[in-house]
C-alpha cells in the first residue's frame, strides 16, 4: 500500500462517529497567511483536501515508500517535502519558529521539537491512535501480545503536553465501536498494520481466522473497538 488509502475496506467496515471532526478541527485554523506542516502526510491524502496555499505547506513523512510518493505527488505543487520520523531522527529537518500551525494526525510526535518549531501563540493539533485500539482484534489474531502503545491515551498525554510549556485548548477521547463485514477485511486491515500485529499471517492466524468468521455467520459481523484522541495545544513560549 502506498499513501494512507484505506478505501480497500469501504462497505466492509464500518465505525460509529467520533464526537469531533477533525478536519473541521484544522480548518478553525487556516487563515490567511498561515504556515502549515502537516505530519506524517501519508501521500497527502487529507492534506490537499484542505486546500491551504502550497507555498505556505510543508509535510513530514518517515515511511520510504510514502516519502517517494509525496516527492512525486506533492513536491511539484510547491508543497516543501521533508524526511522524518520522530522515533529516528532526534530533531525535525526545519528552523525554530517555522510554523503557525502544526496538525498530526495518527502520527508519532516529539513535543520538544514541535515546541520548537512551532511558533509562539502558533497552535498543535493532533489526532491520535491510543492504546486500545483493536484491543479485541490484537488478542485474538496476536494471544500474548501486549501491544506496543499500551497507556498511550489521553490521560497520560495531557501532562506531557503542560510539562512542555503547551496550553490544552481541546482534548477528548473516544472509543468508538466498530464491525468487519467479512474476513478478508480484517486480513487487510491486519496486513497493512504491523505495529498493532507483529507478525500476522494467514497462515500463521488461520485458526484464529477460522473463529472469527464462525463469529461473523453467527452475528453477521465482527465487533471490534476503535481508540481515538484529540488534543488542541497553543504554543506558550
Amino acid at each position: 500500500m502506498s499513501g494512507w488509502d484505506f478505501s480497500h475496506l469501504e462497505g466492509r467496515y464500518t465505525v460509529e462517529p467520533l464526537p469531533w471532526d477533525y478536519r473541521e478541527k484544522v480548518k478553525e485554523f487556516l487563515r490567511p497567511g498561515v504556515r502549515l506542516l502537516d505530519m506524517g502526510t501519508g501521500g497527502g491524502e487529507f492534506l490537499l483536501t484542505l486546500g491551504h496555499p502550497y507555498q505556505l505547506t510543508s509535510v513530514t513523512e518517515g515511511w520510504a515508500p510514502n516519502l517517494a510518493l509525496c516527492r512525486k505527488k506533492l513536491s511539484p505543487l510547491g508543497i516543501t517535502v521533508q524526511e522524518y520520523d520522530s522515533e529516528k531522527h532526534p530533531c525535525m529537518p526545519f528552523p525554530d519558529d517555522s510554523f503557525d500551525l502544526i496538525i498530526n494526525r495518527h502520527e508519532s510526535y516529539d513535543l520538544g521539537e514541535v515546541r520548537r518549531i512551532l511558533k509562539k501563540n502558533g497552535f498543535f493539533v493532533t489526532q491520535q491512535v491510543g492504546g486500545e485500539n483493536d484491543r479485541h482484534l490484537v488478542q485474538t489474531l496476536c494471544p500474548g501480545f501486549a501491544g506496543n502503545y499500551v497507556g498511550f491515551n489521553l490521560e497520560n498525554e495531557l501532562p506531557k503536553f503542560r510539562e512542555e510549556g503547551f496550553r490544552v485548548m481541546y482534548s477528548n477521547q473516544a472509543y468508538p465501536a466498530s464491525k468487519f463485514l467479512d474476513v478478508g477485511a480484517v486480513v487487510f486491515h491486519a496486513s497493512v498494520c504491523p505495529w498493532e500485529f507483529p507478525n500476522f499471517s494467514v497462515e500463521t492466524c488461520q485458526e484464529a481466522l477460522l473463529g472469527l468468521q464462525s463469529q461473523l455467520e453467527r452475528y453477521q459481523f465482527i465487533p471490534n473497538r476503535e481508540h481515538r484522541f484529540v488534543v488542541i495545544a497553543k504554543n506558550r513560549k
